[in-house]
């Protein structure tokens, strides 16, 4: 059951550049971020109730909502920052550039999230493999910057 994990992760990681791509093009052709990004959501949204409706997935109980914390409330705010860059700043990069800095980004700031199991993740102690790991994806990104 786990390399299913592992490939949906690794289908949901080959998306990003083809967003990035998608939003950047849309962003492009309409010459305004905010309202490309505006349609990016809308349809995101209208995905989601698509797929909700098929799967018939049932609204959680009212008092699930009252005992979620505050930040877990953040996730589509936090999303707006990288749906933006990715339709400012894909084109103008290449995609292996801004892929390369988002993914190593995230990595290095998986190792500090999971160093301190902050945001509700299992906790997971920063080591020497890790932050070599964290070295050798910013190693990478400069490589595939430089050449």
């Amino acid at each position: 059951m786990n390399w299913i994990i592992y490939l949906l992760a690794a289908l949901a990681g080959a998306a990003n550049p083809g967003q990035s791509a998608a939003n950047a093009e849309l962003n492009k052709q309409l010459g305004n971020l905010f309202i490309s990004t505006a349609f990016v959501y809308a349809t995101g949204l209208a995905g989601i109730f698509i797929l909700a409706a098929c799967v018939r997935s049932s609204l959680p109980a009212p008092d699930k909502f009252t005992i979620v914390p505050w930040w877990a409330w953040t996730g589509g705010f936090l999303s707006i920052g990288a749906t933006l860059a990715g339709a400012a700043f894909a084109q103008r990069l290449g995609s292996g550039v801004f892929t390369g800095i988002t993914v190593t980004s995230a990595i290095v700031m998986s190792i500090v999230l999971d160093n301190f199991g902050w945001m509700g993740l299992k906790q997971h102690p920063v080591t020497a493999p890790r932050i070599l790991g964290g070295v050798l994806m910013i190693i990478g990104l400069w490589l595939t910057a430089k050449f």
